[in-house]
């Protein structure tokens, strides 16, 4: 386990238009409180039924901002929205459609990042570039959701210079898509610990640490190769 001083060394360290966001899977509810004493604030989660007993135990904690990066079923899109402010990984048309009516019956109003496949990965989710661009009328229609971003994930094996031109990429996209859409995408999230410095170079607001705050964990199944911290 990283000690706390080191968690608030990383913290320290970020620029302060970076939002760093603590992965806690697989991360017993003590030990986020402890990552909270040491002044984190925002908390992510990727599997609904691991999450909610957490965010239970934890609803004390009244300035916490919890956020679901997993790959989502539309089935549970309710639970979500009810349990989450910031949702980053809707990755398709049917599902960002699917929170849309959920939203606007529950009267919530989601903050989401809409999740971009920007290389060939079969372990990923997402939008293309293509397609995210000919989803776009449907896609400026939902007006519960508030769209407030780009996410992605980059594939394994990519150097330390392909990551950063690679989350370049998404940076330029989110800011054509500003340009010439009623999109107003100001986040960019992106970056995980092994190439969250590359992230921030490239212009990351959001950043997703798990392994560099918590220490090894142990694989899951059901998750995307690579995972999301």
């Amino acid at each position: 386990m990283t000690s706390l001083p080191s968690i608030s060394r990383i913290q320290q360290a970020f620029p302060p238009q970076v939002r760093l966001i603590a992965v806690t899977k697989t991360i017993a509810p003590e030990i986020i409180r402890l990552a909270y004493e040491a002044g984190i604030r925002d908390f992510a989660e990727n599997r609904l039924q691991e999450a909610l007993p957490k965010l239970d135990a934890l609803r004390d904690l009244t300035d916490i901002t919890w956020h679901f990066i997993g790959h989502l079923q539309a089935n549970k899109a309710r639970k979500v929205i009810e349990h989450f402010p910031w949702i980053h990984s809707v990755d398709n048309l049917p599902l960002l459609q699917r929170l849309e009516r959920v939203a606007q019956e529950l009267q919530h109003h989601p903050q989401v990042c809409l999740q971009i496949k920007l290389l060939p990965d079969p372990d990923k989710f997402g939008w293309s570039p293509e397609g995210l661009w000919s989803n776009l009328s449907a896609i400026e229609a939902c007006q519960a959701v508030q769209i407030r971003g780009l996410m992605t994930i980059l594939p394994l094996g990519l150097t330390p210079s392909q990551q950063q031109a690679t989350f370049a990429s998404l940076r330029d996209l989110a800011a054509q898509l500003s340009n010439q859409s009623r999109l107003q995408l100001t986040e960019l999230s992106m970056g995980m610990s092994g190439d969250y410095p590359q992230a921030i170079a490239a212009g990351a607001t959001m950043v997703r640490l798990g392994r560099v705050l918590f220490g090894e964990r142990p694989p899951t199944s059901g998750q995307e190769t690579g995972s999301q911290a």
